[in-house]
């Protein structure tokens, strides 16, 4: 995947396909919201677990059936941690719960995600935030959209003045990574106005492509965290690459996703 993402000519199909999707992913975050507000107390790992479970099942009730509706024989890729390339094909990537142990503290950081992969490329995406309504979309070729209106990048064309953030991509990382991190968060907060750190990546993606933040990087990484972000930063303007420039794919070790006036700077910063 280049750094500007491939792009095809817009199918009206596709389009059609992502208003459905659109449907079903906030029909899924419905569900989920009526699940939100208390938070849940958990004592052991698995007991965690079984609380992340759950609200998984809630929003895959809806979305699986709901999408495999839409796009019979499709394949269906549902764990939020895997990474790596897909094989031929279509392939609807799902976060039922993106941000989900927000969710179970009662944080407001969370969201449904559904994006339609042909081929390794990302072609639609959906994320929609329950809690204020808002739906983003992106389609290649098309441009991506809150709630129908246009998205685009920031124009700020230095780092010094530019807010940028991070995220952990998994619990229980490696150490090489998790000093990878800290290290880049430590350089960032030499070089950028304001850093911020918080978990979903995808929340910080969207607000990349709105143009409220400047940059988004993040070490590791897995394709449901990084795939819909991907394409509704491409899609508003904004560059994405690994943290040294080269083009991004989701094998890739990193992911930075900027305005294009900031992006070299970022590369900069995270590659010392």
């Amino acid at each position: 995947m280049s750094e500007t993402l491939q792009t095809t000519d817009v199918a009206a199909s596709d389009a059609d396909l992502l208003s459905q999707t659109a449907t079903i992913v906030r029909a899924a975050g419905s569900a989920l919201r009526e699940r939100f507000g208390e938070v849940v107390r958990y004592q052991t790992r698995e007991e965690l677990m079984h609380a992340l479970a759950a609200n998984d099942d809630t929003a895959l009730d809806i979305l699986r059936p709901g999408l495999t509706r839409l796009r019979p024989g499709v394949g269906w890729v549902e764990d939020e941690l895997d990474g790596g390339a897909l094989p031929s094909g279509e392939w609807w990537v799902v976060d039922p719960a993106e941000g989900n142990v927000n969710h179970l503290h009662a944080l407001p950081e969370w969201a449904v995600t559904a994006t339609l992969v042909r081929e390794n490329q990302p072609v639609l995406t959906v994320v929609h935030l329950p809690l204020t309504g808002e739906t983003y979309t992106a389609l290649t070729g098309a441009g991506a959209h809150l709630d129908g209106r246009p998205l685009r990048v920031s124009r700020t064309a230095d780092l010094g003045l530019g807010i940028v953030a991070t995220s952990q991509a998994r619990p229980d990382e490696d150490e090489k990574v998790v000093r990878r991190v800290g290290s880049s968060i430590t350089a960032m907060l030499f070089d950028a106005l304001v850093v911020r750190t918080a978990v979903p990546a995808t929340l910080h993606l969207v607000n990349v492509a709105a143009g409220r933040i400047d940059a988004f990087w993040q070490y590791s990484g897995a394709r449901a965290d990084l795939l819909p972000g991907a394409l509704l930063v491409t899609e508003a303007g904004g560059r994405i690459s690994d943290a040294e420039g080269r083009s991004w794919t989701p094998r890739s070790e990193s992911f930075l996703a900027a305005a294009p006036g900031v992006h070299a700077e970022a590369v900069a910063t995270l590659s010392r």
